[in-house]
């Protein structure tokens, strides 16, 4: 497995997010999924990916139980902000200082674990000023419970108030091929030295080619977003025919290809580039661990750059923020 530094964070290239192991994308099994944590570590990943919200808070209890056993092994990345106790359309992104205290030490018995490893500001706070969020994530740190800090889908304007109260060394952001609006932060990024850990980098699936939305489980909150349903749907279709064009050109996968294609914008970027594809089936992790070793020539670079001007359908339906 490569090693990625971000910001002094040592790190597998490539992390496992595992929200979709709780929540979001239909149902799920316990053993399952521990069973793909634990091939994740074998093959050499490191980063484990998850956030309080998820499953409200069960998806931290599984990520605990997955690395037990493990700690010395993995980094543990976790998030916190996002108040859904008086329901979805009620939810409140908070970074009051006393939240954010609360939150942590419920997270850490959650994971059961004595530190987090890089502790993410999920949203932008809307109850508190960035710098008293960052200011109290920090004193976290001081105490010996977080080691580094990231923020969550932020602008480059709120990253520089926040790194100016205490160092961030990530920013999580969803990132692919259809995806690619964290590009306008990506300068001041490069400027601060902070990594980028992006998410859904498989476009939530419909990269791969294997997604239907006629076919998805009820509870997917894919058979509600707006690039899978409808029109959009099929409008979109023809980004994932790029893909697998491309993949059936190379002899891989289109997922690998679309993995392939967010490593290959570190250069360009300017920033380290850690993608956390989520996936509960161990043979699907092994193929997205596979895409480290794939080069894409120009030919495959010229197909697929343009295609996030082909995307139609926001990101989200409302009160859809994952």
């Amino acid at each position: 497995m490569k090693r990625t530094d971000l910001s002094g964070l040592d790190v597998s290239a490539q992390g496992l997010g595992c929200m979709g192991m709780s929540e979001y994308y239909g149902a799920s099994d316990w053993d399952t999924n521990i069973a793909t944590i634990h091939r994740a570590i074998e093959l050499g990943v490191t980063l484990f990916d998850t956030a309080d919200q998820y499953g409200s808070g069960h998806n931290e209890v599984l990520v605990g139980r997955g690395v037990a056993g493990r700690r010395d092994s993995v980094q543990i990345a976790t998030k916190f902000g996002i108040d859904r106790s008086s329901g979805d359309d009620r939810r409140v992104y908070r970074g009051d200082p006393p939240y954010v205290k609360r939150s942590c030490e419920s997270s850490l018995l959650r994971l059961g674990i004595d530190h987090i490893d890089l502790y993410y500001l999920h949203r932008p706070p809307q109850n508190a000023e960035i710098e008293d969020t960052v200011g109290a994530m920090g004193e976290l740190v001081a105490e010996g419970k977080v080691r580094f800090l990231g923020l969550s889908e932020v602008s480059a304007e709120l990253l520089q108030r926040a790194h100016a109260v205490y160092p961030i060394a990530a920013v999580q952001s969803e990132y692919s091929l259809w995806t690619r609006e964290v590009e306008q932060v990506t300068p001041v990024m490069a400027e601060l030295g902070v990594g980028l850990v992006p998410y859904s980098p498989l476009g939530r699936g419909f990269l791969t080619g294997a997604v239907q939305a006629t076919a998805l489980d009820p509870t997917d909150f894919r058979a509600r977003n707006p690039r899978f349903t409808g029109d959009a749907a099929k409008q979109n279709q023809v980004i994932a025919d790029t893909v697998r064009h491309v993949a059936e050109r190379l002899g891989v996968l289109p997922a690998q290809v679309a993995l392939a294609w967010v490593y290959a914008q570190a250069p360009r970027l300017g920033v380290p580039v850690v993608p956390i594809p989520g996936t509960r089936h161990a043979n699907r992790l092994e193929q997205n661990v596979a895409a480290l070793d794939i080069d894409l020539d120009e030919d495959a670079l010229a197909q697929l750059q343009p295609l996030s001007d082909l995307v139609v359908g926001g990101r989200y339906a409302d009160h859809g923020v994952r």
